[in-house]
């Protein structure tokens, strides 16, 4: 299905405690050998997000809403195509921000995700959320490269995303303890709640 190894060690990720905003930063940045506007296309494109993602309804333009299907909705803050999306998730104080460079034929995806210190706790939050983010980056992938999976919520809970989310996990949890954003009961707690959220296949 995919190269397990190769497709974790594909994204680069970090997390920052900004002491002065109280706030808390969760980043991933990925290269896909794909066109920008086939990257763009994938991210905003209703009728393509279900092929990958998950349906997504609303207004969908600067100003308007959103809604993931069983997942979390919000406010579209910012859409300079074919660049930047910016979009509030779940709350207003939890902001995602995705934005696309591309260079020699190769597309640079970097998205962040930055709540409220007061929402995440520590550092350690970013296990909270940082294997979701992975996992959807692990998708755009399948649909950039044409092959995308016939059921998407299938595919989020076959044992090779499984096995790929424990080791999103392990990555997660020695990023954060190389930020020195979180103590280690802190990550201790929050690698428990990741793997019982992650790991564990619904019946």
């Amino acid at each position: 299905m995919f190269d397990l190894l190769e497709e974790l060690a594909a994204i680069h990720r970090s997390v920052v405690r900004d002491g002065r905003s109280e706030t808390v930063s969760v980043a991933l940045t990925r290269t896909y050998d794909a066109d920008l506007e086939d990257v763009w296309d994938a991210l905003t494109n209703a009728e393509r997000l279900p092929r990958w993602f998950s349906p997504v309804t609303g207004d969908l333009e600067p100003g308007g809403s959103y809604q993931i299907e069983n997942n979390a909705g919000g406010d579209i803050l910012r859409c300079d195509p074919p660049t930047q999306l910016q979009v509030t998730f779940g709350s207003p104080d939890s902001i995602v921000d995705v934005r696309l460079a591309h260079t020699d034929g190769h597309t640079t995806v970097e998205l962040t995700h930055t709540v409220a210190l007061a929402l995440a706790g520590s550092g350690a939050g970013a296990l909270h959320v940082g294997p979701g983010w992975d996992g959807a980056l692990l998708a755009l992938g399948t649909d950039l490269d044409g092959t995308p999976p016939d059921d998407p919520v299938a595919f989020a809970n076959s044992p090779e995303v499984v096995e790929f989310n424990r080791g999103s996990i392990d990555r997660w949890t020695t990023t954060i303890e190389t930020s020195g954003t979180a103590t280690p009961q802190e990550v201790a707690d929050a690698r428990e709640a990741a793997v019982a959220n992650y790991t564990v296949v619904p019946d």
